[in-house]
């Protein structure tokens, strides 16, 4: 079963607020998206799926929401929460390491798919979308499992992270400009250790100069 296949079959099988990763209330990564776009311009959110981001999104009036997921039938569910406010957001069904272009964006969010990229190609490619996307000066917001967090997640293996596994992933071009830790609590209580950095991106002459200043 491929990727695609696999995640169409997790939201054809369980209700939305019965997977580990719903939250009633996506607090943390609103306030995250809050501090890198006060003046709510637009935004990605990759691996968006059936989330409730987005209805947050539209309700905060962002200039511009795009919502990418592998799976068809987890955007449907929150299209149908949406109703009539569906067409305020450019919805994209794609695999993120397929995927070779998104709409220009100031703010990159991203809660629980990083972490699934246990390839190094495939986070290669992940970075490459990232800095082609984002404005310079723009900021990326990855939330993953922590180091002491699961080891897999709907039966797939993952790779966990800390602020500095993150930005050696992410490389000199991404600025950690703040990191926090928090514990999940999935629909049956489990908690599960999560990591979110958010980054700054950076003109490549200025990480040029911050990699090279890390040498000395």
């Amino acid at each position: 079963m491929d990727r695609h296949e696999h995640w169409n079959a997790i939201y054809q099988t369980k209700a939305v607020t019965d997977v580990s990763w719903f939250e009633s209330d996506p607090q943390i990564s609103m306030e995250l998206i809050n501090a890198a776009s006060p003046t709510h311009r637009r935004v990605i959110d990759v691996g968006g799926g059936a989330s409730r981001l987005v209805d947050r999104l539209v309700a905060a009036g962002f200039e511009s929401v795009t919502v990418l997921d592998i799976s068809e039938i987890a955007l449907e569910h929150a299209k149908a929460r949406l109703g009539a406010q569906t067409n305020l957001v450019h919805w994209v069904v794609g695999d993120i390491c397929q995927t070779a272009e998104l709409p220009p964006c100031d703010v990159w969010h991203d809660r629980a798919v990083f972490h699934f990229l246990t390839e190094p190609n495939d986070r290669r490619k992940y970075v490459d979308l990232v800095t082609r996307t984002v404005r310079i000066g723009g900021h990326v917001i990855i939330g993953t499992f922590a180091i002491d967090g699961p080891l897999k997640c709907s039966g797939l293996d993952v790779c966990r992270y800390d602020a500095g596994s993150l930005s050696r992933e992410l490389g000199p071009r991404f600025k950690l400009v703040r990191d926090l830790s928090y514990t999940h609590l999935t629909p049956t209580s489990k908690p599960q250790r999560f990591f979110f950095g958010l980054f700054e991106l950076l003109p490549q002459a200025a990480a040029s100069t911050v990699a090279a200043d890390s040498l000395e």
